[in-house]
């Protein structure tokens, strides 16, 4: 009997670290060009039009991103979920050999590590229910709870 509840505990502990750094790898594929802004290109995009997929404008450096060889450019793309509209600006960073930008400040940090907001409530029901730890789930739920009703809050509004 002892030996069926090592092997659970066991189980539904790898699967919640599994998921855990799952969202962590789902979200530094965008937060890297959020959080390491040293090389990146940097500045404003004028939103002209949007999709139900992405929104296309145009890219301003900023003027410290300017002296690293940034370069205006006539079309870049972003995600639809920035919920801005026509004419807004807003502070992006590049990709690094794309058309691609990401948002930037506190709005772009949160919506990069939306994933692990996911991750952190699925690993919550794991642990309450595979681990038995219900004080740890709940941290769990409480921490991708806020993470994504902050992230909706700052791009929504």
């Amino acid at each position: 009997m002892n030996a069926l509840l090592l092997v659970r505990r066991t189980a539904m502990g790898g699967l919640a670290a599994l998921l855990l750094v799952a969202g962590v790898w789902a979200s530094w594929g965008t937060a890297q060009h959020v959080m390491l802004t040293d090389e990146r290109e940097r500045g404003t995009m004028r939103v002209s039009r949007c999709s139900s997929d992405e929104c296309v404008g145009s890219y301003a450096p900023s003027s410290s991103s300017a002296s690293s060889g940034s370069k205006p450019r006539d079309r870049v793309v972003i995600d639809r979920s920035i919920a801005e509209k026509a004419g807004a600006r807003i502070p992006v960073a590049v990709k690094p050999g794309t058309s691609e930008v990401v948002r930037t400040g506190g709005p772009g940090f949160l919506h990069a590590w939306l994933p692990l907001g996911g991750a952190l409530l699925l690993s919550a029901v794991v642990v309450a229910g595979g681990l038995r730890l219900r004080r740890t789930a709940w941290g769990l739920f409480l921490a991708g709870g806020a993470l994504l009703t902050a992230s909706f809050a700052t791009l929504a509004f």
